[in-house]
């Protein structure tokens, strides 16, 4: 179990996001957030039904001002001690310029809001995702990525409309952009007195990782399952576990890095065959 908490913020009101505020937002109050406000609605009534103190924020994330509302209503309900950002599209949900918005501009917009509120001694974490660990990107693409201003990141050659071919490549590109903000934003955050890592999940038994296991890459997905250490598809509840560490006394000493949650998928693809 993590400390105690006070203000605890998930974006995202899906799978992931329902599975860590319940596992983490005992005895805090919990700020969820989501563009769906259907989605929203029922997910806070499920948790008040059950105990917790929770309420809900309508957000999109990739907009700058609805972030620092999201980060202000946070702030003003208490010391914001953890952050946890789930909220995300993947390549079968939306075109490319939504992902490059969503999943790559959104991440950084959140990471510069919450490092402006979170308290001392509070922890963030980012989903990012196995696709970002199994990037091959330009060294210097990368570097970019890590450090330029959120404002002009969309305005990068290698993001322009046409440069990216498709939306898993979009996706691939904003997940490994996600570790890179990261660790570049570590030291901020440290100043704070604060941690921030992100995980890289694998194949997760959620609704999106249904949509992409009946998408186009399914067959391949299977069959990278079928061949890795755990053999089986993850649940929203291993990623809600480690999500409870990261943000707990035990790792203490742990910020700036990305953790592989994947059921030793990517290990499997790098193994030597026999």
């Amino acid at each position: 179990m993590g400390v105690a908490r006070g203000v605890v913020v998930v974006t995202g009101a899906g799978g992931m996001g329902s599975a860590i505020a319940r596992r983490i937002g005992t005895g805090s109050t919990v700020v969820l957030a989501d563009s769906d406000e259907r989605l929203l609605e029922a997910e806070v009534r499920a948790l008040v039904a059950v105990g917790y103190d929770v309420v809900g924020h309508a957000v999109d994330v990739s907009v700058q001002d609805s972030v620092e509302a999201l980060a202000t209503d946070a702030a003003v309900r208490g010391p914001v001690s953890a952050v946890i950002h789930t909220a995300g599209l993947s390549p079968v949900q939306a075109p490319v310029d939504a992902i490059l918005r969503v999943d790559l501009l959104g991440t950084a917009l959140v990471l510069d809001a919450f490092g402006a509120v979170i308290s001392s001694g509070g922890a963030g974490v980012v989903i990012s995702s196995m696709a970002g660990t199994m990037a091959m990107l330009d060294p210097e693409f990368e570097r970019r990525l890590a450090v330029t201003p959120t404002g002009q990141l969309l305005d990068l050659g290698e993001l322009a409309p046409g440069a990216i071919p498709d939306p898993a490549t979009a996706y691939v590109v904003a997940k490994r952009a996600n570790q890179l903000r990261v660790a570049a934003a570590s030291p901020a955050w440290g100043r704070r007195g604060a941690r921030v890592n992100s995980i890289s999940p694998g194949i997760i038994a959620t609704p999106m990782g249904a949509s992409e296991l009946q998408g186009p890459s399914g067959q391949m997905m299977r069959a990278m399952l079928a061949d890795s250490g755990t053999g089986r598809i993850g649940t929203p509840e291993d990623i809600a576990g480690v999500v409870d560490f990261l943000i707990g006394r035990d790792a203490g000493y742990i910020t700036g890095t990305d953790l592989l949650v994947d059921g030793g998928v990517v290990a499997a693809l790098h193994a030597p065959q026999p």
